[in-house]
């Protein structure tokens, strides 16, 4: 639910429709958050402005998420510098488990980190 300020700019409603948490390996890392950390600010904060909206939005559409199928989707984020994140997900108990993210440097979201998405989901009890 969103509501408007006077100048008609939406305002989010304040509680979280789908928090996003981070996926952590069996020793405690989280691998998308130390990605996320080595990024240059104004990218982080492009990005975590996107994660926001996946947050109160979900679920949402093109552009900013599509679906890579077998339970995985893609937050798209167009960053300052030119360059094109992604980070994959799944949707599980209630939450957005971030799985991966990249810098996309091909047309096509590369196997190998759709394949480690995967691992991490398969890895999580699913």
């Amino acid at each position: 639910m969103t509501s408007r300020t006077k100048i008609g700019t939406p305002i989010l409603d304040e509680r979280k429709r789908v928090p996003a948490r981070f996926y952590a390996t069996p020793l405690g890392s989280e691998p998308v958050r130390d990605w996320l950390k080595g990024l240059a600010v104004d990218a982080r904060r492009r990005i975590g402005f996107d994660l926001k909206q996946l947050e109160y939005g979900w679920p949402v559409g093109m552009p900013l998420c599509r679906p890579l199928g077998r339970s995985l989707w893609e937050l798209r984020s167009s960053l300052p510098d030119g360059r094109i994140a992604r980070v994959i997900f799944c949707v599980r108990d209630g939450e957005l488990l971030l799985l991966e993210g990249f810098i996309k440097k091909t047309q096509k979201t590369p196997p190998q980190e759709i394949e480690l998405a995967l691992q991490r989901m398969r890895g999580m009890g699913r």
